[in-house]
């Protein structure tokens, strides 16, 4: 895929660095991890977050043709996970556009920010304003957490995850929100890391709702290991903490549970840097069921189905053998390393490479998560030569929501963000029509 030039000078020109911390405490990843588990199944969730959760304004603006009010509640994150969020971010902060005068009904579409896109000038002015001139839309703007007190730049890796469930369920409680007020249609947006979280919460709506995801694709793993964005993570210290703490190859790995074919399992480079029988028992789970749904189905759930059932009676015999010189003790001693070996091997960053597309896709890949209600409804509005949001090696949208429209801009990231935010408006007013027609009394 050709990637835009825009897109690579841009981003050398910014020197900011992505994940200076490191991965995060392995604790609270086990604990992120474990959480994705019920909020990645939308039938688990239909009692996290009360229909009736409270939400305030404490500020009105009155301009010439809309109202703008500020409103807060508490992220109901802080409740399920208790502690998982910096104190700063337990206060979900919001900014409501409303227009003085209604064309027809009360639409309102949510819009999640994007990376930089901190308070809400940026989304009012260039997306909310306009909006409310061309349709008649209000729109509801929700600032990220991380984005309250902090630069963009998210220190660990597991910041980005709890920010995707802090917005999932904030979502939730605003939609419940402007349903007891009798707003409708009720739809979500987002561009770039704006659209990842719209999509994300969608998936946990349990009825038909409009989706325009702007700039972003099914994962983010692809955007911070191939995009012009893994120029900028601080490698050196991932790669380090990677080595010396032995939880993330040996505890964390396992719970990882994604394993679609563009999983991180699925890379034969990988088996390499395989160092235990329990990381290639793990590897092993997807292969064998790949091959026994190709051999008594002959349903294959990948394209790749052939190579998939090669390479799980490749791990199977392996597994054998394994298994055997385990049992005569050498395979214990074979794998023993120092700290420092541990450091200075050859393969660390390449392995390093695929704990992050593994944790990302674990937390971030819309496969991983239920299918919205009605994916008919959803439009994404995606750059041809997007070299922030990579597509080659990864599942497609159409291939996880078969519905879904997608429409393809010429150009790159950078330029789309800059000239093109009428066509994600146009694409947002076209999804809440088709909602409107499809489903005139679902209110």
């Amino acid at each position: 895929m050709a990637v835009s030039r825009l897109d690579v000078f841009y981003r050398r020109l910014l020197l900011t660095k992505l994940f200076i911390g490191g991965w995060g405490k392995p604790e609270d990843l086990k604990r992120i991890f474990e959480f994705r588990k019920i909020i990645g199944d939308r039938e688990k969730c239909k009692s996290l977050v009360p229909m009736d959760y409270p939400v305030y304004i404490n500020k009105t603006e009155d301009l010439t043709d809309c109202k703008v009010h500020d409103g807060f509640f508490m992220s109901p994150l802080e409740h399920l996970v208790p502690g998982i969020l910096p104190p700063e971010a337990v206060k979900a902060r919001f900014q409501f556009i409303v227009p003085k005068k209604w064309q027809r009904n009360r639409p309102v579409c949510i819009h999640l920010a994007g990376t930089g896109d901190h308070f809400f000038w940026r989304r009012r002015t260039l997306m909310a304003r306009p909006m409310i001139k061309e349709a008649g839309m209000a729109s509801l703007l929700l600032e990220n957490p991380y984005y309250i007190l902090q630069r963009s730049s998210l220190k660990n890796v597991s910041d980005l995850f709890v920010m995707g469930g802090a917005l999932i369920l904030e979502s939730t409680v605003l939609l419940r929100w402007l349903e007891r007020d009798g707003y409708w249609p009720l739809g979500m947006t987002g561009i770039s890391m704006g659209g990842y979280m719209a999509s994300l919460a969608v998936t946990n709506w349990p009825k038909p709702i409009p989706l325009i995801p702007c700039l972003s694709w099914s994962t983010a793993s692809s955007v911070f290991t191939t995009g012009v964005l893994s120029k900028a993570v601080n490698w050196t210290e991932l790669e380090k903490q990677y080595a010396v703490n032995s939880v993330y190859e040996e505890e964390i790995i396992k719970l990882l549970e994604y394993c679609g074919a563009d999983s991180f399992k699925m890379v034969p480079g990988l088996l390499k840097n395989v160092n235990s029988l329990d990381h290639l028992l793990i590897m092993t789970n997807y292969c064998v069921a790949q091959m026994i749904v190709v051999l008594l189905h002959d349903k294959p759930l990948c394209s790749h189905s052939s190579f998939c059932c090669l390479t799980a009676l490749f791990f199977i015999l392996k597994i054998f053998f394994l298994s055997v010189f385990r049992n005569c003790g050498a395979h214990n001693s074979h794998w023993k390393k120092t700290d420092s070996a541990k450091l200075n091997r050859p393969s660390l960053h390449k392995e390093s490479i695929s704990f992050m597309k593994g944790v990302m896709d674990e937390c971030t890949h819309m496969a991983n998560f239920s299918v919205p209600v009605d994916t008919s409804l959803i439009i994404v509005v995606q750059a041809k030569e997007d070299a922030y949001i990579p597509r080659t090696g990864v599942l497609s949208l159409q291939e996880i929501w078969p519905e879904c429209e997608v429409r393809y801009l010429n150009g790159g990231h950078i330029s789309a963000y800059l000239f093109k935010q009428n066509v994600f408006r146009q694409a947002i007013y076209d999804a809440f029509n088709r909602f409107c027609l499809k489903y005139p009394n679902l209110h």
